[in-house]
């Protein structure tokens, strides 16, 4: 997330930025989508939450995540 803004900046609307990586909850999310990803990859959590409770520990991830952006939204 650190350099991203950088990289938007760099390719001034050439290609779409996508995030892969270091996103742990919707608040890395919606940090990312502002400072101008098109897309944001969110691994790390779903894996923990397959490991966990596999397709429902999913689904509980992506409401998490949901409920992060969400609240984020609230505030902004």
């Amino acid at each position: 997330i650190e350099a991203l803004s950088e990289v938007v900046r760099a390719v001034a609307g050439k290609v779409e930025v996508y995030l892969d990586g270091g996103i742990r909850d919707g608040t890395d999310v919606f940090k990312a989508l502002a400072l101008g990803a098109k897309m944001v990859f969110c691994g790390r959590p779903m894996l923990w939450g397959l490991a966990y409770d596999g397709e429902r520990g999913a689904k509980a991830v992506l409401d998490l995540l949901k409920k992060d952006i969400r609240g984020t939204l609230a505030l902004a």
